[in-house]
């Protein structure tokens, strides 16, 4: 068991994740972002999700945009919510700044506190910016991001970006090449790990089984499939059951301007070159390969646990 800051920007995947960390990890707090949905709309879906789901964790207001680029349009696969239009949100859109409690708490905690990053990674580098002594004290980032081709795995916005790091690829592009350490949970492997519409219903968790339907709706008529695959939720799994992951190990970035924004590089050649972009960046971890009935038999073996 870790103690974790989850740093999300709440939207129906991000619940599921949530939902798993709450019966696996400790939850020392809640950071929220802009990206799935607002970050006002994040304070308040945190707050909803938690109070229906008995989930006891402070909530943090985080960045409400990216670093460098103009803000774009929140997804809209999750309800104009972010939780599925399920409940009526009457939660205040306020809390205290999500990137000073990371600073203030890696720093009470040196080597104690894990980072999981499930939506854009602003708060992340907005924090390594202002507290660059943070860097070497946080224990591990594990990020749900990127995608790096494996099995035609290439993005879900553009044809090589994946949401969370085209929302803010400059963020991404500083926390994947500081010295923090970082495992990068993909689409690579996200993509293989999925639930039926079926096996959500049979959970008896009936707040997951409410805000998911318009999530199913849309898996349904774009893909065929009545189901969805646990994004976010692989973030947690690498915590839980480590051995399930194959990784590569090398330097990563993030492509931050012109067609290919927001894609993410690894360095896969040893040849010398003229200009090299990964000059003195530090080796991070990528899963890349996923034993995937044993992940989803444990998140749905979790949350089937009435024991609590």
């Amino acid at each position: 068991m870790r103690t974790l800051i989850f740093d999300t920007d709440i939207g129906v995947d991000d619940a599921f994740a949530l939902a798993y960390a709450a019966r696996t990890q400790r939850l020392l707090g809640i950071t929220t972002v802009f990206g799935n949905v607002a970050v006002g709309q994040a304070v308040k879906n945190a707050r909803l999700f938690c109070e229906k789901m008995q989930i006891d964790a402070p909530i943090y207001r985080g960045c409400a945009r990216p670093l460098a680029l103009a803000p774009s349009e929140p997804a809209k696969l999750h309800g104009e919510d972010g939780l599925g239009d399920a409940f009526d949100n009457a939660y205040s859109d306020m809390a205290p700044g999500a990137v000073q409690f990371i600073i203030d708490s890696v720093r009470a905690q040196p080597h104690e506190i894990t980072l999981v990053a499930i939506g854009p990674l602003t708060n992340i580098a907005s924090a390594i910016n202002q507290a660059p002594d943070i860097i070497p004290l946080v224990k591990e980032l594990v990020i749900m991001g990127g995608a790096f081709g494996t099995d035609g795995h290439s993005g879900n916005v553009t044809p090589f970006a994946e949401f969370n790091i085209w929302k803010d690829p400059h963020a991404a592009d500083q926390v994947l090449s500081s010295a923090l350490k970082v495992v990068v949970m993909p689409l690579d492997v996200t993509h293989k790990v999925l639930i039926s519409g079926q096996e959500v219903r049979q959970l008896n968790q009936p707040v997951l089984n409410a805000i998911v339907r318009p999530y199913l709706a849309y898996s349904l008529q774009k893909e065929g499939f009545d189901g969805m695959a646990l994004h976010d939720t692989l973030a947690i799994a690498w915590l839980c059951q480590p051995e399930a992951f194959q990784l590569a190990e090398g330097p990563l970035r993030v492509i931050t301007e012109g067609i290919a924004r927001g894609q993410t590089v690894r360095k896969l050649s040893a040849l010398a070159s003229r200009e090299d972009p990964f000059r003195d960046v530090p080796a991070q971890r990528v899963a890349l390969g996923v034993d995937a009935a044993q992940v989803r038999d444990h998140f749905l073996r979790t949350l089937n646990d009435r024991s609590e």
